[in-house]
């Protein structure tokens, strides 16, 4: 029990440790180095968790990173510049979409004057005037869903024939999104002009 070990046991156990080192180890077999002290430890910790900057410091840092951000995002929403635009509005697909709806007039793009004009004339106690604005109400709104129908039906044709193994996931939305709106205020701005094929 207490003799010493033969040179032959000494080199057989330092075989069996060296294949060892090899293996994975078990769980419940030593780990081969000592256990630091509970100070060194939560020293250590201590040290990884406390930051390089006091809170107020990274605090500002964020908001001049977030307001840099917004402001290469504004540029890039009235050039066109793909790296800086939002996510909703990248991609070749996208792009296309909206050089597709900003080459074309549509009829939901003048929604919001004709509806200020037809409350106007709601308004107006003469005559026939209230059934006149009801009726041009009903007009503006089929027509309105005639031209969607008709541009979704256009640009399903044009993104299967240009962009077959591209994802096409929410175009035609985003495209009766931006017919809804008036040119001018479009954002991305278009950078197209009326008439121009894409």
């Amino acid at each position: 029990m207490f003799r010493s070990r033969s040179k032959e046991e000494k080199a057989l156990t330092g075989k069996v440790t060296a294949d060892l080192s090899t293996q994975p180890r078990h769980p419940q077999a030593p780990k081969g180095r000592p256990t630091p002290k509970r100070s060194e430890a939560q020293s250590q910790r201590r040290r990884a968790s406390t930051p390089t900057l006091d809170r107020k410091e990274a605090m500002r840092r964020q908001r001049e990173a977030r307001r840099a951000d917004l402001a290469r995002q504004r540029q890039a929403l009235a050039t066109g510049d793909e790296r800086f635009l939002p996510a909703r509005d990248r991609g070749p697909v996208r792009r296309f979409v909206r050089d597709f709806v900003d080459s074309r007039f549509f009829v939901a793009e003048m929604f919001l004057p004709l509806a200020v004009v037809i409350l106007v004339l709601s308004l107006i106690q003469a005559g026939q005037m209230q059934t006149i604005a009801t009726m041009l109400w009903l007009g503006v709104i089929v027509l309105i869903v005639v031209d969607s129908i008709g541009l979704s039906i256009r640009l399903k044709k044009q993104l299967k024939q240009r962009f077959p193994n591209e994802p096409k996931r929410g175009a035609v939305a985003y495209a009766l999104m931006r017919s809804l709106q008036m040119r001018r205020l479009r954002l991305p701005k278009p950078q197209v002009k009326r008439g121009e094929r894409p």
